[in-house]
């Protein structure tokens, strides 16, 4: 068992779920299959840069702690939306670092991160294969450097990236024990 699905509480909803990692270990294609089978709001959260955030990692920067934390807000006004609303959500944000998370989920509560961990060799072998993608594989370096797993403090669990990204959906779904439609979870 991972250590990381020992600290993770009971799911109990609503719950946003964070679907977290580097860049191309395939957060967006994940968080849109998951959401789409539980019925739940779903948010890439790379909609949520500011154009010149974009701009940055389109001309093979990286983003500095300043740059991200307007886009960290936006994620966390749409986390805090979706519960105090008591809606169930689905957002993607590499969510690099545990400051970076701690914005997230500021609730303490509600917010639990599925990080997709993969190897550099894998993650960059899938980024030599995408195009139309704002941030240049390239730059993938800079993450893994800025990267700080899950801690055991943390509420979320790891997923390897090696599967097909509908049976990493469904491992997300049976960690959790939820069922398809937004029919919440298995008794």
């Amino acid at each position: 068992m991972d250590p990381l699905d020992m600290a993770t509480p009971p799911l109990v909803e609503p719950v946003v779920l964070v679907v977290m990692g580097v860049s191309g270990s395939g957060k967006s294609t994940v968080a849109a299959l998951l959401a789409g089978r539980l019925g739940w709001a779903f948010e890439e959260g790379d909609a949520l840069h500011p154009q010149t955030n974009i701009d940055k990692m389109a001309a093979g920067h990286p983003l500095t702690d300043e740059d991200r934390y307007p886009w960290l807000e936006k994620v966390a006004e749409w986390v805090d939306w979706r519960l105090d609303h008591g809606e169930n959500g689905v957002i993607t944000c590499s969510a690099l670092k545990r400051s970076y998370r701690n914005i997230i989920n500021r609730r303490g509560s509600g917010v639990v991160f599925v990080f997709l961990s993969g190897t550099p060799e894998t993650i960059s072998a899938r980024l030599a294969e995408r195009h139309g993608h704002f941030m240049p594989a390239s730059m993938l370096g800079s993450q893994f450097a800025d990267l700080e797993e899950l801690s055991p403090g943390e509420p979320g669990i790891r997923i390897d990236v090696g599967p097909a990204p509908g049976v990493i959906a469904q491992q997300i779904m049976d960690k959790f024990g939820l069922r398809p439609s937004g029919t919440g979870r298995e008794p």
